[in-house]
């Protein structure tokens, strides 16, 4: 009881904490007569919780070095300079007490013994010597003593000897490693992460260097951190004694403190560790090396989380990498005549190669130069398509070839050779290049690549294994696509058709949505294709007036008066989409009585009779009837003849979501005896207040088809109104 009552009375010297380094040696002669006292007094778990400093920057007196290790006079602590083979230690001079014999009793009423919490901050720098070739690292860690006796360097990091070559080689080392090199022997994950040891170099928890920040919208994205960089970084260590959980958390200095650790691990100090510790660090160079910094360190024992540093403070980075100038003269002088002999050898080759392949040379156009996706050679696609025989579809651009394309890696491709017939031609290709090679969405069809020789003009694609949706939906050979099924896509579709409107930085209207262009990969996502129709804009930008181009029974009314494209057309065609998905049926597609009804109508008809179910895919057979009549009212919504009453795709992708509700009065004039009229009802009158008109005017970009199918529907192009 007298030690717990000394231990809370008992506060480090005021001195100690956050001192110019004039003051430091006073101050750590202050906490080691405190830590030693307690030590020889039996001292408890709060008397050694009461251990606390901050050095920003550092002296002789409150670090004892050994090794390469040297206090500058700036006041960095350089674990290692630029010699190759070595290392450094630096330790605080005077262990500190980690386990409480008493702080918890077992089942039996013995004590059992616990580790205190510590927290400690230090901010680091390792600047290499080459930028391809550098040192091993740094390590925080918790030893017996502040020298390791037959310690190595390189994969070592200084903390071990040899007398295992596992690395396993001595009890009571606990470190936080921060390695720069990969080292297979001990299941390294690369040459640049973050790892937790326990008795071992052989990490219990790692993960390559990083830290969460905030992106646009408020997102967490994980940013990838170089430890060699030469640049400061920060670290944090944070252990609970009573959880015996180690978290790791690193960052560019300056930045603030990640929410989200990096590594955390369950670790038993108790058991790993002597009852006094010494804390500190260690770094070592192998075959190439790396000038290894402390800044400054903060340090807290016995729960709380230690100090803030004072960044402002702490000394600065030599800025330059030490090198003999001699040499490096020399080299640069070695190298400038290395570089031109080779530009002239370069240049006789050049115009060899130019005079043979003048033939087979390509022009540049200058959306090339500005986009440019990867250029894949015509050879490559010839021996990939098999001399481009196996045709998978043919669409408004052209055949579509199934192939393999084994460079840069073995993929499955599609293949598509613009045929010189196709009714569109060279500017939608351009436009497709301009616009897909920069679009990247997990429910948009990754454009790979494009070749052109001779006036063909070829695009490669990620192959989708299971073909077009309207195949599904509609060839008899095919397994009948279930509910779940036909869910998700439409939910793919929205969420790619979405991020053309307001994902990327220009909007993209696609102009040509259907079943056609929606093609499944082998786990059935759906992605949307064939851009060929689309063209980009600026957000914020009036429409261009242009060509009605598009598949009847997916065109908005307005188009054939304005000729203008928007988002809200987009949302039309959406709407015939999601009515074709769950009903099996064309937007055109009539029985065989001529004045049978179209699409929107039967699905009205329905949904005016209250069973608007009954309006599904007969093949669909047993499924979730609430999901199939939230598709097929929303279907609806999106066909309204009147853009300023049709949702967002924002306010589409709320509803399949079930973030938004549906009007459940039908809209009455929707569609009357297979006319679409323009007007208001009064259940649109409701669906108007859910959704303010948000049908703002916008503009589009062009990308050509990559559809594996026919397309049954009939495609039109006319003139602008």
């Amino acid at each position: 009881m007298h030690t717990r009552r000394f231990a809370r009375r008992w506060q480090p010297p005021q001195s100690s904490r956050s001192l110019p380094r004039s003051a430091m040696p006073a101050a750590a002669l202050a906490v080691r007569v405190a830590v030693l006292l307690l030590v020889a007094r039996g001292g408890s778990a709060a008397g050694a919780a009461a251990v606390e400093f901050v050095l920003t920057g550092f002296a002789h007196d409150n670090v004892t070095t050994s090794g390469a290790a040297v206090v500058t006079s700036s006041g960095l602590l350089q674990l290692t300079n630029e010699t190759n083979e070595v290392f450094g230690h630096g330790f605080y001079p005077v262990p500190l007490r980690f386990r409480d014999d008493a702080s918890s009793s077992s089942s039996t009423g013995a004590p059992r013994p616990q580790s205190f919490s510590f927290s400690t901050t230090f901010v680091f720098a390792m600047v290499p010597r080459h930028d391809d070739a550098h040192g091993h690292g740094i390590a925080f860690a918790l030893a017996p003593s502040p020298t390791v006796p037959g310690a190595v360097a390189g994969k070592n990091l200084g903390l071990f000897n040899t007398s295992n070559d596992t690395g396993r080689m001595r009890s009571g080392v606990v470190a936080v490693e921060l390695d720069t090199a990969r080292d297979e022997e001990f299941n390294d994950i690369n040459d640049n992460h973050v790892g937790i040891d326990v008795n071992s170099l052989v990490s219990v928890g790692s993960a390559p260097a990083a830290y969460v920040d905030v992106g646009v919208g408020g997102s967490l994205v994980n940013v990838s951190v170089n430890l060699v960089s030469g640049e400061p970084l920060q670290a944090w260590v944070e252990y609970d004694g009573a959880s015996m959980r180690l978290e790791v958390t690193v960052a560019p200095a300056r930045k603030p403190r990640p929410s989200v650790p990096l590594v955390s691990s369950i670790v038993n100090l108790s058991s790993a560790v002597a009852d006094d510790t010494y804390v500190g660090f260690t770094a070592a160079n192998g075959a190439a090396s790396s000038s290894h910094y402390v800044l400054g360190w903060s340090f807290r024992l016995g729960g709380g989380r230690a100090p803030d540093l004072d960044l402002s403070k702490l000394p600065s980075v030599p800025s330059s990498r030490s090198s003999k100038k001699t040499t490096s003269q020399l080299l640069v002088v070695t190298l400038s005549l290395a570089v031109v002999v080779a530009l002239l050898l370069a240049s006789v080759v050049v115009a060899v190669v130019v005079v043979r392949r003048r033939r087979f040379a390509e022009e540049e156009e200058d959306w090339e130069i500005e986009y440019g996706p990867h250029r894949i050679r015509y050879k490559d696609l010839h021996a990939a398509t098999g001399g481009f025989r196996d045709v998978i579809g043919e669409g408004g651009f052209g055949r579509v070839y199934h192939g393999v394309l084994l460079r840069p890696a073995a993929a499955e491709v599609a293949v598509k050779k613009v045929s010189h017939d196709s009714r569109q031609g060279l500017r939608e290709f351009v436009s497709e290049i301009a616009s897909m090679s920069r679009l990247r969405h997990r429910n948009l069809v990754q454009l790979l690549g494009y070749c052109r020789r001779q006036g063909e003009l070829i695009l490669v694609y990620d192959y989708m294994v299971n073909g077009s949706l309207d195949r599904r939906l509609f060839d008899a050979g095919k397994p009948v696509l279930s509910w779940e099924q036909r869910g998700k896509i439409v939910r793919d579709v929205a969420a790619g058709l979405l991020y053309l409107h307001e994902g990327w930085e220009q909007v993209v209207v696609h102009r040509d949505i259907k079943s056609a262009n929606v093609l499944l990969d082998a786990d059935m996502n759906g992605k949307l294709s064939d851009f060929g129709l689309a063209r980009l804009y600026d957000h914020g930008s009036n429409p261009q007036t242009t060509h009605v181009i598009g598949t009847l029974g997916y065109l908005a009314p307005e188009m054939s008066k304005t000729g203008k494209a928007t988002t809200s057309t987009d949302v039309f065609a959406f709407g015939a989409f999601l009515l074709e998905v769950a009903c099996g049926r064309r937007p055109m597609q009539r029985n065989d009585d001529v004045d049978s009804p179209g699409l929107v109508d039967l699905v009205l008809e329905c949904w005016k009779a209250g069973r608007i179910v009954e309006a599904r895919d007969p093949k669909i057979g047993k499924c979730d009837e609430a999901d199939v009549e939230l598709v097929l009212k929303l279907g609806l919504l999106c066909s309204h003849p009147d853009p300023r009453c049709r949702p967002s795709m924002r306010q589409a992708v709320q509803i399949l979501e079930g973030a938004a509700p549906v009007p459940e009065t039908p809209p009455k004039d929707l569609a009357n005896n297979n006319r679409l009229f323009y007007g208001y009802s009064e259940s649109f009158d409701e669906f108007a207040t859910i959704f303010p008109a948000t049908s703002e005017v916008t503009s589009v970009t062009t990308q050509p088809s990559s559809s594996h199918s026919t397309g049954e529907e009939q495609q039109v192009s006319s003139g602008s109104g």
